[in-house]
């Protein structure tokens, strides 16, 4: 695909990162010179010099070829008139804007065709703030990650060395959960992929990918990892626009502290932010602030500043004097995959949440939903079988027929809709029916092309 990206800042970086690794035709537009070199340097794309949302400038990135446009510039105004003026002027079949303003929704008059010409709206803050919360819910998972309008989920766990899943093999771990609709869809072990066959044994400290119901999610992650205490107290670094989202959300729920060091964000926040919540004027990496307000009693320290150094700083700061788990927002790719796993328990990359959401438009075929794995190294895709037996590669088949690249693996099915549809896991002999719902784990991104084109219908389907 031919794709123009507005903005070479942290997120238009992820994004161009993520989709040139899968030989798309990648522009970038930007104001700085210096940026855009560095980019053209390290990855294998085009920089264009100037300012996106002018008619020239989109001329020159090839904006009358181009398949789509990610309007990713620091502000949400210069997205908007980018993705109008690649509709309106150009052309352009698919526009996608990061939009920090929770005022625009996704199918809203104004964003229509009429409007902006909108047509998918991502935004980091909201997609970070929906992972965290999962994460606080399930306070054993490494992430948590939804399917089927939530009916399945897939839950990455280190397994314990208490838990009863250990030193017992995957077939074994099925038997000890006959009610649970689960199936271990891979395995890790010291950031190497073992294959999840039946006779391999599980052990401490190996990455457990997890295709569950999600109603049974809480019995799986017992087996798999000593369940730990629910979350109840919270201290959050940094009140900026994560920050204040995720403490109004939380407020309701548990007890919430909140250090800022900018005092008027302080009195804004207070203004914005139920009165149970204790706002803190002061620095997160200082140490007698975090000991005087108890620190060592949380169940979970999040860092959520714009500064990935002091982040990671204060999460280290935190976890060394005694809270249970802790996190850290880092934007820094590099830094993410270095402290992910170490004294932080969780690595959170902002770009990262957000680059599923882009990769379910860039899918061919009838793909309904992709998350990002293993750091970009694998994947996780939903996709839905239409067609019939004559226009399809999977409608009528049975899943042994079906040709799938070596590693892939057919995890879930989830058949109908809304209460009345059953997530199965399916065997050798199971028969796939128009409209299933399949969730896939495909451990190497080379393998993509390949799963995409099974769910792409023959032309002579009209349905």
């Amino acid at each position: 695909m031919n794709i123009i990206i507005l903005g070479a800042g942290r997120v238009g970086e992820s994004v161009a990162e993520s989709l040139v690794s899968e030989q798309n035709d990648i522009t970038v537009i930007d104001q700085d010179p210096a940026r855009l070199r560095l980019l053209e340097e390290r990855l294998d794309l085009r920089g264009v010099v100037g300012n996106g949302i002018q008619p020239s400038v989109l001329r020159e990135a090839g904006a009358q070829d181009a398949d789509m446009v990610i309007g990713c510039a620091a502000a949400d105004e210069s997205n908007l008139v980018f993705c109008k003026i690649a509709h309106d002027v150009f052309n352009v079949p698919t526009t996608i804007a990061r939009l920090r303003s929770p005022e625009f929704n996704e199918g809203d008059e104004l964003l229509g065709k009429s409007g902006f010409a909108v047509d998918h709206v991502i935004c980091p803050e909201e997609s970070v703030m929906r992972y965290i919360e999962q994460l606080i819910q399930y306070p054993e998972a490494l992430q948590v990650l939804e399917f089927a309008d939530g009916r399945v989920s897939l839950i990455v766990v280190r397994a314990a060395a208490d838990s009863l899943l250990v030193n017992h093999t995957i077939a074994e771990f099925r038997e000890r959960l006959p009610d649970a609709e689960m199936r271990v869809v891979a395995l890790y072990r010291q950031d190497t992929q073992v294959d999840a066959l039946p006779e391999t044994r599980i052990l401490p400290g190996d990455e457990v990918f997890v295709l569950a119901d999600t109603r049974k999610i809480t019995s799986v992650l017992a087996g798999i990892h000593k369940t730990d205490q629910p979350v109840k107290r919270l201290m959050l670094a940094g009140g900026g626009k994560v920050g204040l989202r995720l403490a109004r959300i939380l407020a309701d729920h548990y007890d919430v502290k909140l250090i800022e060091h900018d005092k008027n964000r302080c009195a804004y926040l207070a203004s914005q932010l139920p009165s149970s919540t204790l706002i803190l004027n002061g620095d997160g990496t200082d140490e007698d602030l975090l000991h005087e307000e108890s620190v060592g009693e949380m169940d979970l320290f999040l860092a959520l500043t714009s500064d990935d150094e002091d982040n990671i700083m204060s999460a280290m700061l935190a976890k060394r004097m005694g809270a249970r788990r802790v996190m850290a927002l880092i934007n820094r790719r590099a830094y993410a995959d270095m402290m992910q796993g170490s004294t932080i328990d969780i690595a959170i990359s902002p770009a990262q949440t957000v680059i599923g959401e882009l990769l379910a438009h860039l899918r061919r075929g009838d793909v309904a939903a992709v998350h990002s794995l293993r750091r970009g190294a694998a994947e996780a895709l939903e996709g839905i079988a239409r067609g019939d037996f004559k226009t399809s590669k999977l409608v009528g088949r049975r899943v042994e027929q079906i040709k799938l690249p070596i590693g892939v693996s057919i995890g879930t099915i989830v058949r109908g809709e809304g209460k009345n549809s059953e997530v199965l896991m399916p065997h050798h002999d199971t028969l796939i029916e128009a409209d299933d719902h399949i969730i896939l784990f495909i451990p190497n991104k080379r393998d993509v092309r390949a799963v995409e084109k099974l769910f792409q219908v023959s032309a002579t389907f009209f349905g």
